[in-house]
């Protein structure tokens, strides 16, 4: 799921996925509440698996890193609303409503309790949604800020998730990297997660790793492929998107370079 503030891009939103849907690597830059209609949703991060069910609601921070997916389940096509908070929305009502709760952990999904607030608030999107799969505009910002409030009124810890604005600071490079390589993302976007800018995460890689960004990654990801693959029997075509490759043929050819012989092989 891919978020942005672009005017041509929807913030409020009905989705519906007949078959399984993989996404890549998800990294939302606004903050995002999904409700789960029908099927399955699934976000893998580095440490856990989080699947959430008809009936469920979440509340994801932006910048969190991981994959999600959507699958059907019972017969029924995964079927999600999301709401992507718009961050000059969020500054505005913050402005006019200081925070409750100023903890700071914000880097984990909130999967929030039933609420009749929220029951109402998405049964009040449905009529909308029977005409387009999407608000437009003027609608969307209306419903973000009963959001925030509905939000707020249920509890108070969506403020850490909503109500910061800070970008990442500078962390352990190297904690993050040995917990976050599978997933595909570029330099500068492994830069940013780590607070740093594309010329000092180079700098500040080749000090901790003694290997460029590009080698130590393509090598962490190819040792992970092949013991998924002989040690958990797992199929090369299920692998290689797991291990952040961009396609099948790509994979392959470094795994041979790598090792000596394809993926399908049976190491002698």
């Amino acid at each position: 799921m891919e978020a942005s503030t672009a005017k041509n891009v929807a913030e409020v939103f009905i989705s519906c996925k007949k078959e399984k849907h993989y996404s890549r690597e998800l990294i939302l830059p606004n903050p995002a509440l999904v409700r789960v209609i029908s099927g399955e949703v699934r976000i893998v991060t580095a440490d856990k698996l989080y699947q959430f069910f008809p009936g469920d609601t979440v509340l994801i921070p932006r910048n969190q890193l991981g994959r999600m997916s959507k699958l059907p389940l019972d017969g029924e096509p995964c079927v999600a609303i999301s709401i992507v908070f718009r961050p000059d929305v969020l500054r505005q009502y913050y402005l006019a409503h200081p925070l409750i709760n100023k903890a700071s952990d914000n880097s984990r999904e909130m999967l929030l309790e039933d609420h009749p607030l929220l029951e109402s608030l998405f049964n009040s999107l449905t009529p909308y949604f029977k005409l387009a799969d999407a608000l437009p505009a003027d609608l969307a910002v209306f419903k973000m800020e009963e959001a925030i409030r509905v939000l707020r009124a249920i509890d108070t810890r969506v403020d850490c998730l909503l109500g910061q604005f800070e970008e990442p600071g500078k962390i352990d490079l190297v904690d993050f990297m040995e917990r976050n390589y599978m997933f595909n993302l570029s330099l500068n976007k492994f830069g940013y997660l780590t607070g740093r800018s594309l010329t000092t995460f180079k700098k500040d890689f080749q000090k901790a790793f003694k290997s460029s960004p590009g080698k130590w990654l393509t090598k962490k990801r190819l040792e992970l492929a092949h013991y998924q693959i002989f040690e958990k029997n797992i199929k090369p075509s299920d692998v290689y998107l797991n291990v952040g490759f961009e396609n099948l043929s790509h994979f392959s050819f470094a795994f041979k370079k790598q090792f000596g012989y394809n993926p399908t092989t049976v190491p002698g």
